[in-house]
C-alpha cells in the first residue's frame, strides 16, 4: 500500500503562526524533507518534533524526487516543508508533487502561512482579482516580462531580494509609469514588518535611499486602475513573538 505525501506550509517571520495540525502532521510524518535543515530544525524544535530529515532543494530535487518516490510507494508518510510558507510556490515542491500525482500516490496540501497573501491585502489595492508572479527572470525574458506585466489589469505580485528591489521598482516604474500605484511588504509578521504605499516612481526613489532588509513583496496595481497612489508612507505591525526577527 502506497504512503502519502503531507505538504505543510511553516510560518514565514512568527512562529506563533505554526497550525497546530502542521505540527502534529510532522510529528506523525516517517520522514520530513526541509529545503533547507538548519532553518527547519529551528521550528522542528520549538515544538519537540523529533522526525528525522532530510534535504530536498532545488539543487537535488531533480535527482532526489524518485529515491523519495520510492519511499512513498513502500508505505512512508513524507511530510515536506520549505524554509517558510508553503512549498512549491517559489519554492522546491512542484516536481514530487507532480511524481506523486504521476504514480497515484495521494498528496494532501494543509492550509498555512504564505507571505503574498498578507502583503496583498496591506497593500489597499485591488485584491478581488490578482495575478502572482513570483521572481522575475534574473536576466534572459526579464525585458519582455516586464513588458508583460505593463499590461496586464489585474493586480500583481512579485517576491524580490532586497539586494535588487532598487532596480526592479526603477525596471517597474519605467514599464508600467511612475505614477502607478504600488506596495512594498517586508518581514511579513515578523517584529519589524513594514508595508510602503506609494506609486512605482516615488517607491523606486524612496528604496534608493534606504536598503531594506528581510523578503519582500511587491504589489502593483494593474493597467486599468484609475487611482492615484497615496505619498510613501509606512504603517508598522508588531508580531506578538519579539524572538522569532
Amino acid at each position: 500500500m502506497s504512503g502519502k505525501l503531507f505538504v505543510v506550509p511553516t510560518p514565514v517571520g512568527n512562529l506563533g503562526d505554526m497550525a497546530p495540525r502542521a505540527v502534529e502532521t510532522l510529528r506523525q510524518a516517517s520522514l520530513i524533507l526541509a529545503e533547507d535543515t538548519r532553518t527547519s530544525s529551528v521550528v522542528t524544535r520549538h515544538f519537540g518534533i523529533t522526525t528525522p530529515m532530510q534535504s530536498y532543494h532545488k539543487f537535488n530535487e531533480h535527482t532526489a524526487t524518485t529515491p523519495f518516490l520510492e519511499k512513498l510507494k513502500a508505505g512512508e508518510t513524507i511530510a515536506l516543508v520549505s524554509d517558510a510558507g508553503t512549498p512549491a510556490i517559489s519554492d522546491p515542491g512542484f516536481l514530487l508533487v507532480r511524481a506523486c500525482r504521476e504514480n497515484d500516490i495521494e498528496v494532501e496540501t494543509l492550509p498555512g502561512p504564505t507571505a503574498f497573501v498578507p502583503a496583498l491585502v496591506n497593500s489597499g489595492l485591488p485584491c478581488d482579482r490578482f495575478t502572482f508572479e513570483g521572481f522575475l527572470p534574473p536576466k534572459k525574458g526579464r525585458a519582455s516580462r516586464l513588458g508583460e506585466l505593463a499590461e496586464e489589469t489585474r493586480t500583481f505580485i512579485i517576491y524580490e531580494s532586497p539586494l535588487r528591489l532598487a532596480r526592479t521598482l526603477a525596471e517597474l516604474a519605467a514599464a508600467c509609469g511612475p505614477e502607478r500605484p504600488a506596495s512594498v511588504s517586508r518581514e511579513i509578521s515578523k517584529l519589524h514588518n513594514t508595508t510602503h504605499n506609494g506609486t512605482l516612481g516615488e517607491l523606486a526613489e524612496y528604496f534608493s535611499a534606504n536598503n531594506p532588509k528581510g523578503e519582500i513583496v511587491i504589489v502593483v496595481s494593474g493597467k486599468t486602475e484609475k487611482s492615484a497612489g497615496p505619498r510613501v508612507h509606512k504603517n508598522k505591525y508588531r508580531a506578538d513573538d519579539a524572538d522569532n526577527e
